[in-house]
Parts: structure tokens; C-alpha cells; sequence
């Protein structure tokens, strides 16, 4: 398939931050290539926005296999991959004595390495054109956040991989930035009890949550063409919160 369009795949896309990049995204020129693991999130997302600028490709960002086969297969249709945006994330919060083994495996694997070898990929394909731009989505939480041992791990991760790539990448006309929200309206936020929410509101500064498409916003200006010379930075999207206030 041949587009005029600049291409941008985005993963966790089918619902919450990842559905709001690929609406702005797509809104704003991009052609979409939205992964995920939800079978039910490529109808949603086409209706919105229409197969002429977007297409979803269901897999696993953890299966090195799949990653590899995602890239091979955007390479052979498009001859250009503007951009790489790494979305997709979980959570298996507890405190420390009552975290298992496995949802420290599981969150680690999802959320940093998934990351990585999507990462790596673009960092292949990117090298070769001498252009591009990866924005990962990291998290507020890297900072540090009570029951959140293993995410705030992954995350703090994320922060790292981000500066490291932003070196190794550089001179080849690539930029790498991390963005870190923090308290967000998501379907994940809206299970919460609604006293424990209401307690996560008040610890912010704004005193509210933010929205996905304050995230989408964020991203849209870094993989803009008006920001070639941002790179290796953290944006918090938190309404104050990285500042420590109300802690």
C-alpha cells in the first residue's frame, strides 16, 4: 500500500491514551498503524476514524517474533515510518509482601520489554532513513508510588531506555522522548472505588484528572516537524504531581 501520508504505528491502541494518539494522530495527517491485543478494538476504532487512515494489526509487543514480522510487514508496504509511539502498558499493583513473582514478570515484560524490542525495530528501520521520531509513553510513577513496586520499575525503566536511545540515535536524525502522565480519565481510572479515586484527585495540585487527549496533545508537538531539536526528555502530563505537591 502506497500513502502520501507520513506513517506512525501506536501501540495499546484500541482504547483510553492509545485510542486518543491515533484519533489525534490521525487527525493530524498521520496514517495509523494501531497494535494491540484487543480483537474487539480495530471495529471501534475504524468506525471513528475509517480504514483510509488507519489499520490495526493485532499481537503480542512482548513476542519478539511478532514485532519482527509487524516491521517486515510495514517495510514492504510503506516506504517510510515517520514515527514509532510506545503506548501499550499494564498494571499489577500490591505492596511488596503480596506481590507474586508473576506480576512482576508480567509487568516488567509488557512494559519495558515490549518497549525495547519495539524500540529496537524502529531503531533498525529509522537508522537507515536517517529520520524519525519515538515517543514512549512512561508514567508519573517512575517517580515512586506506593503498591506500584513493579510498574514504578518498568516505568523508571522507560525513563532510562528513552535518554540512552537519544544518545545512540542522534546523529542520525532521530529523536526519542518519553511521556509521563499521571492521573488520567481512562476506562483503567473509572473502575477505581470512587473514594479511593476522590482521594487520588485531591492529592493533585489541579485538584482533577487529566484527559487522554492532553497526552495525545503532547505527543502530536513531539512528533511534530516544529520539534527536530527536543530529545532525551520526560514530559509530565500529571497536572503538577511530579513537583511533589500533596504527597
Amino acid at each position: 500500500m502506497m500513502t502520501s501520508k507520513p506513517t506512525v504505528i501506536v501501540t495499546g491502541a484500541a482504547k483510553g491514551i492509545g485510542k486518543s494518539i491515533c484519533k489525534k494522530l490521525a487527525n493530524d495527517g498521520f496514517y495509523v498503524i494501531a497494535v494491540d491485543l484487543d480483537p474487539d478494538g480495530e471495529a471501534a476504532l475504524i468506525d471513528e476514524l475509517g480504514n483510509n487512515c488507519v489499520e490495526y494489526r493485532l499481537m503480542d509487543i512482548c513476542n519478539e517474533i511478532q514485532v519482527k514480522e509487524l516491521f517486515a510487514k510495514i517495510r514492504s508496504k510503506f516506504d517510510f515510518v515517520s514515527a514509532v509511539i510506545n503506548n501499550a502498558g499494564i498494571i499489577r499493583d500490591n505492596m511488596i509482601w503480596n506481590m507474586s513473582v508473576s506480576d512482576f514478570d508480567a509487568v516488567i515484560n509488557v512494559n519495558l520489554k515490549g518497549t525495547w524490542l519495539m524500540c529496537r525495530e524502529a531503531a533498525i528501520i529509522m537508522k537507515e532513513q536517517k529520520s524519525g521520531k519515538i515517543v514512549n509513553i512512561a508514567s508519573r510513577a517512575w517517580l515512586g508510588n506506593r503498591g506500584q513496586s513493579n510498574y514504578s520499575a518498568s516505568k523508571a525503566g522507560v525513563v532510562a531506555l528513552t535518554r540512552v536511545l537519544a544518545l545512540e540515535l542522534g546523529k542520525y536524525n532521530i529523536s526519542v522522548n518519553a511521556v509521563a502522565p499521571g492521573l488520567i480519565d481512562t476506562p483503567l481510572t473509572r473502575k477505581l472505588e470512587k473514594d479511593v479515586l476522590q482521594k487520588l484527585i485531591d492529592a493533585q495540585p489541579s485538584r482533577s484528572m487529566g484527559r487522554p487527549e492532553d497526552v495525545a496533545n503532547t505527543v502530536a508537538f513531539l512528533v511534530s516537524e516544529n520539534t527536530q531539536f527536543i530529545t532525551g526528555q520526560t514530559i509530565y502530563v500529571d497536572g503538577g504531581k511530579s513537583i511533589g505537591a500533596n504527597m
